[in-house]
């Protein structure tokens, strides 16, 4: 849709220009300038044409006479066709330059904050996400990315908030085990998780029935690892990790 929205504006452009190049021949005006061919650029980034859009747009691009407009045409085809071939530093080159010539494009900074999320970078595409809703509040792409990432964020805020700590209260640690489990930011993280697993697939048994067997299955695991603990080739680590696996392999997560 993008394409063809730029395919027809850049159409109008260049039958402005023949236009105006027909009046000035009839009154015997100066020669018209030369037409920077943009529609050739938009056509063969539309069509997903490499080898055809890289020279095409080039010579718009790269050309001091282009008009604003279509040097924006072209950055922004460019930059579409350049995210498809996971060219991303590229494209958000392509993309930015586009945005410093006209800061109003919400399309482009919603593509932008795309490319910044395939980059890793959650915060500016948060950043670019919220700028295209301030340009369109009604932007559909850029509402469901920023709802989706921002929950991504909260996420690892509340993990961050949460690491190193187990799921009882170490002030209050007495046994060795959990001593152990408190003095390690590992161990600590494995038994948070251990514990988590086992309260989702409580929360998803089938009956109450299947809900207390599955409850007896972590308290025998509890009791072997407590007693185990501290005995000639007792691998906590590995015994909590076996734990986690079979409660995440219960329902084929």
């Amino acid at each position: 849709m993008r394409f063809q929205k730029l395919l027809q504006l850049s159409g109008a452009v260049v039958l402005s220009a023949l236009w105006l190049g027909a009046a000035r021949a009839a009154t015997g005006g100066e020669p018209a300038a030369v037409q920077i061919d943009v529609a050739a650029c938009l056509s063969a980034a539309a069509a997903d044409d490499m080898d055809k859009a890289t020279p095409a747009c080039a010579a718009v691009i790269d050309n001091e006479k282009t008009a604003k407009p279509d040097l924006i045409r072209a950055l922004v085809a460019r930059g579409a066709l350049l995210a498809q071939h996971d060219q991303i530093d590229r494209a958000i080159a392509d993309d930015s330059r586009a945005l410093l010539l006209d800061p109003t494009l919400a399309d482009v900074f919603n593509a932008r904050g795309e490319l910044w999320l395939k980059k890793g970078d959650k915060p500016k595409a948060v950043q670019d996400f919220g700028a295209a809703l301030r340009i369109d509040p009604n932007h559909e792409k850029a509402k469901a990315n920023h709802k989706a990432i921002a929950r991504e964020l909260e996420r690892i805020g509340a993990q961050m908030a949460v690491a190193g700590k187990p799921s009882f209260n170490c002030a209050g640690a007495r046994r060795p085990i959990e001593k152990a489990i408190c003095g390690n930011r590992e161990l600590a993280d494995l038994d948070r998780e251990v514990y988590a697993a086992n309260a989702r697939v409580l929360r998803e048994a089938r009956n109450e029935g299947e809900a207390r067997k599955l409850q007896r299955e972590q308290d025998d695991f509890v009791t072997r690892r407590n007693a185990g603990f501290g005995r000639p080739g007792f691998d906590l680590k590995k015994a909590m990790q076996d734990r986690l696996q079979r409660l995440n392999g219960v329902d084929g997560y």
